[in-house]
């Protein structure tokens, strides 16, 4: 379905151009209906069922007259001011991307009932999880690489860290607000519509991954349980949007946690081949088949090993896992955050992932 779209605004030029810039990025998402006079927009937002309408502040529209189902806003010129007499404001002079995503922040609080713009077969989107059994391995790092290796080749991926110290925002950077919280605080109070709303609320890294950042209080996240996060990761998968999720999670041998591990297509073990980081990993392995063999689980079967920070030094690797093994990174020393990403991102080690997921869209 298509969004129907009101834009009341005084400037034609300007109307013009976005309208441009809108049937050309979303053609499939909005609807879009144009005025000038005020009269004309409030009647066509009475009798047309537009779902989200935009006026100008200068029009002095009064929400009262608009339908109960319909989502309002005023278009303002300032950047700074996040809304008016209690009604979101929406700068008119940004990128369209965010014009867009505020509109579809506005169009979710109203959707409640719908289940989304978009839906499709869960197996469309393919996930993949990234944990570690002990700190220190990296395995957040490497979880951004991949998903950056993705997107470089061309598939969407979103990268999605539920870590309790989450650091998305270390890895990647786009303009905006929004973060896990406002996700938390939707889910909680089923006042909007989810899936409306995790699209409103996603950002787009300059590397093409897209990813949510993190809640501004690490608290925040605990907040979250894990059926609340399966909800929030099958509605994710269906949107159709994403060719890859990149899952970021804590492990831990909580039964919640594994049943959402067994909703992976594939679980990443990460591990630098230290002795304590080995120790710590064939521990959690030995607990696994424990559970496995006693039918609470399966999901030895689509786990692997990625080896990060290998150092032929330090470093060996775990015997007669039974697990597929992804590969080694080496350890790179002296480089910052980003440089680091740059330099694992065309990493060999996910070749085999990539090739995995591919098979899953050729079945």
């Amino acid at each position: 379905m298509k969004i129907r779209l009101a834009i009341l605004e005084g400037d034609k030029a300007y109307l013009e151009r976005i309208t441009t810039v809108f049937n050309t990025k979303y053609i499939n998402k909005l609807e879009i209906y144009c005025f000038t006079d005020k009269g004309a927009a409030m009647q066509s937002v009475k009798s047309a069922r537009i779902d989200v309408f935009l006026a100008n502040e200068s029009f002095g529209v009064d929400k009262a007259e608009i339908p109960q189902d319909c989502g309002f806003a005023y278009l303002i010129d300032a950047s700074d001011i996040k809304c008016l007499a209690g009604i979101t404001a929406i700068c008119k002079f940004q990128k369209v991307e965010m014009i867009y995503r505020q509109i579809l922040d506005v169009f979710s609080e109203k959707a409640t009932d719908m289940t989304g713009i978009l839906a499709h077969d869960e197996n469309s989107s393919y996930l993949t999880a990234f944990l570690t059994a002990g700190g220190g391995t990296g395995s957040s790092v490497a979880a951004a690489a991949c998903a950056m290796n993705f997107a470089q080749k061309g598939r969407n991926t979103l990268y999605l860290n539920l870590e309790r110290f989450g650091s998305a925002d270390a890895f990647f950077n786009a303009s905006g607000d929004s973060d896990l919280g406002d996700i938390i605080y939707a889910i909680k109070s089923k006042k909007a519509n989810l899936s409306m709303k995790l699209e409103s609320l996603v950002k787009k890294d300059s590397s093409g991954v897209f990813f949510f950042s993190p809640t501004k209080m690490a608290l925040d996240i605990t907040e979250l349980t894990i059926a609340e996060a399966k909800q929030i990761i099958s509605i994710l998968r269906l949107s159709g949007t994403y060719n890859h999720i990149i899952l970021d999670l804590d492990f831990s041998l909580d039964k919640r946690l594994l049943s959402l591990l067994e909703d992976c297509n594939s679980i990443v073990f990460v591990t630098d081949g230290s002795q304590v980081s080995n120790i710590k990993l064939e521990r959690a392995l030995r607990s696994l088949e424990v559970l496995e063999q006693q039918g609470d689980t399966k999901i030895l079967q689509k786990s692997g090993i990625l080896y990060n920070r290998f150092s032929s030094h330090t470093s060996r690797k775990i015997d007669n896992t039974g697990l597929k093994e992804y590969g080694g990174i080496s350890r790179f020393e002296g480089f910052d955050t980003q440089n680091l990403l740059q330099q694992l991102k065309t990493q060999a080690v996910f070749e085999q992932l990539e090739q995995e997921a591919l098979r899953q869209d050729d079945f």
